[in-house]
């Protein structure tokens, strides 16, 4: 049955009229009228060409960039009925991306991509010493108006120092300059750039201070200033970036003591200090940090121990890797209480005094290293532990340390640590009594259990042999 067959004649016609009105009138949409800007046009080209080559001829191949041939890694917005650019990406981030010519260079033409919202580079200067390339100092300021986002990631040819102009882009949310060959101090004038959320400046070769003014960037999600060579104490500023929740300088070198102000970052998630200087033990202020899940402070100066915080108050902890950064003294009880710790790393230590076999009892817990502290003691923890942990158990190097003789029948042994030794009672070699004797048979009886034999686990031949030997051994002891 027809859809317009209960329809009357005349209100038929009146519905085909209003639907070929529509689709005459919805055929004239914005988007199908709009052409790009001529001059807008003639910078993409210019722009493009200037990074992959001369040879690359975009009115020919691309007539129609923000229409029917679009340019992998370019978008388009509309303004004032114009197409106009709004992301551009260069490198190969996809297959059919555009790759960089070996010689690269920054045209003026890029800065008149004045809608430009996002900015990215990947990839794309490569050779630090053929072909080294730095940032144009002037015209940044073009871009104030709209960008939101600029990268540069993996670009060893990328080399010089950050231009002070930066500070213009006043609308940043985002700036990545990650693994490049940026050197030089960083702008202290970043600071400045308040909108930011992520500021990942890792993988150069940065040096001097971690700029205080930092700290005012009160929005900040994301502070990244990993893989540098930044040294100084960790400025007290950041204490006022209250809204991180990733903080990221590991791999410097940092020197000091962890300020107080630390303790403020209470949103923060992950806190990654490892390999720089840090020493005069761990701050309390790091337990005021509630929402932490990686805390990473390894290869470290710090000392101390570990009784200096109260691990219950640090109660969604993941990760916790404290290796190598010179405690002492013993593992308090209350790190059994983060019930969430998947990885605990305490090796290369001076830790002492016998493990709570309660560490066993951890829900989470899939990695655990001990390895190289003065640990002692017989390990108390289930035979199952062993298997299930594998060699990501690791108690190794820890020469007092040793696991029971009964799990010597069993297939799952703590890799690296001994067996205990059981006390072995030899007969008094002044003593004249006779081994044979019947009441010096529970002395042969106890010495053979002290070798960790049962003697329900012994045949007839065997018994003779280890009593024979006993003898043997003992009548060595006495003078001729």
């Amino acid at each position: 049955m027809s859809v317009f067959s209960g329809i009357p004649s005349n209100h038929f016609i009146l519905v085909v009229c209003i639907l070929c009105l529509g689709v005459l009138c919805g055929g004239q949409t914005e988007f199908g009228t709009a052409q790009m800007e001529k001059a807008e046009q003639a910078a993409l080209y210019s722009a493009i060409q200037g990074f992959v080559g001369n040879w690359w001829n975009g009115s020919d191949l691309y007539p129609d960039p923000c229409g029917w041939t679009p340019i992998q890694g370019v978008s388009c917005d509309i303004f004032d009925g114009l197409w106009y650019v709004t992301d551009l990406s260069i490198g190969l981030v996809h297959d059919n991306s555009l790759e960089c010519a070996p010689e690269v260079e920054f045209r003026p033409q890029l800065f008149e991509l004045k809608h430009l919202k996002s900015l990215t580079f990947f990839n794309c200067f490569t050779s630090p010493r053929r072909h080294p390339v730095s940032f144009p100092s002037d015209n940044w300021e073009k871009l104030s108006g709209n960008l939101e986002s600029l990268e540069f990631r993996s670009n060893p040819g990328l080399v010089g120092q950050v231009p002070t102009s930066f500070a213009f882009l006043t609308k940043l949310q985002s700036l990545v300059l990650l693994q490049n060959g940026l050197k030089g101090e960083i702008p202290e004038n970043i600071g400045k750039l308040s909108n930011l959320r992520r500021l990942v400046l890792a993988g150069n070769w940065f040096t001097g201070k971690a700029p205080g003014s930092f700290g005012s960037l009160t929005e900040l999600l994301i502070l990244d200033l990993s893989r540098n060579s930044l040294s100084g104490p960790l400025p007290l500023a950041f204490g006022g970036l209250t809204s991180l929740l990733k903080l990221d300088l590991s791999y410097n070198q940092l020197q000091g003591k962890l300020p107080g102000e630390i303790g403020n970052l209470k949103n923060l998630t992950l806190l990654d200090l490892r390999s720089n200087r840090f020493c005069d033990g761990l701050s309390q202020s790091l337990q005021e940090m509630h929402s932490l899940e990686e805390l990473v402070l390894s290869n470290n100066q710090f000392g101390g121990n570990l009784l200096s915080l109260d691990w219950r108050r640090l109660p969604n902890l993941v990760i916790l890797d404290l290796s190598n950064v010179g405690l002492s003294g013993e593992i308090p009880e209350s790190i059994v209480g983060l019930t969430k710790l998947r990885f605990l790393g305490l090796s290369n230590n001076n830790l002492t005094g016998n493990l709570s076999p309660k560490l066993a009892s951890l829900p989470s817990v899939s990695t655990l290293y001990l390895n190289g502290n003065n640990l002692t003691g017989e390990l108390k923890f289930p035979g199952d532990f062993y298997g299930k942990m594998g060699r990501r158990f690791g108690a190794w190097n820890n020469p007092n340390l040793c696991y029971p003789v009964s799990l010597m029948t069993t297939s799952h042994v703590p890799y690296g640590v001994n067996p205990c030794q059981e006390d072995i009672t030899l007969a008094d070699p002044n003593s004249m009594t006779k081994l044979g004797d019947p009441g010096n048979m529970n002395q042969n009886f106890h010495f053979v259990i002290s070798l960790g034999f049962s003697s329900y686990d012994l045949d007839g031949l065997l018994w003779v042999f280890l009593v024979n030997t006993l003898v043997m051994v003992q009548l060595s002891n006495f003078p001729l």
